[in-house]
């Protein structure tokens, strides 16, 4: 499992590309995540089989935290390497405590934080021409360097898709021109739900 920090905020879910997950599966998945931080803190287990079919399906997932108006942290992965119930309590966890830019979540913050959750389709090679701002995430990688987006960042900051192409490669430590030269570019999309905009 490959954990990746992110620096990105959430716009408004109805912009993406979303529905596959039913306000009932969104409100056991917030309550997974808020216990997995809680849990850690007071050190106990939860059980982590994934109650229905569905949310045992493998997928990546980001977890974003917010406390008040402030990141708080923000952690998850791209690739399809454990069920969406324990993608989210692992990536959960990791935003609370091992976001190298903040501090851990102390116990008095747990009660306090709001949680968004972006869970992610399996990446697939897309065309230049197909790459849709505000439903696509990109990954980019070349020569070992990898970098990815969320599909709310370049809606966040109103990029044109050459833009968000080129701050993709930035992200990856690649030249700003590298999805032109021989970088493999793939796209996913996100259901991206959480208490920090609802709908």
């Amino acid at each position: 499992m490959s954990l990746q920090r992110s620096s990105s905020v959430a716009v408004n879910s109805g912009q993406l590309y979303e529905g596959e997950f039913s306000s009932g599966e969104r409100a056991i998945l917030l309550r997974l995540a808020h216990e997995s931080i809680l849990s850690a803190l007071e050190g106990r287990e939860i059980p982590l089989d994934p109650p229905t079919k569905h949310l045992a399906e493998l997928r990546g997932a980001f977890a974003t935290l917010y406390l008040g108006s402030e990141l708080r942290g923000c952690v998850g992965y791209v690739f399809p390497v454990n069920s969406v119930y324990r993608a989210v309590a692992d990536t959960a966890r990791a935003a609370a405590f091992e976001d190298a830019r903040f501090r851990p979540v102390t116990l008095p913050e747990a009660s306090q934080l709001e949680i968004e959750l972006s869970i992610l389709s399996p990446p697939q090679p897309i065309s230049i021409e197909a790459i849709e701002i505000g439903r696509h995430g990109l990954l980019i990688s070349l020569a070992g360097n990898r970098g990815l987006l969320l599909p709310q960042v370049p809606t966040e900051h109103n990029w044109d898709r050459i833009t968000f192409l080129e701050q993709t490669c930035r992200k990856a430590g690649l030249p700003l021109d590298a999805w032109k030269n021989g970088a493999t570019i793939e796209a996913f999309t996100a259901e991206v739900f959480g208490e920090k905009h609802p709908e």
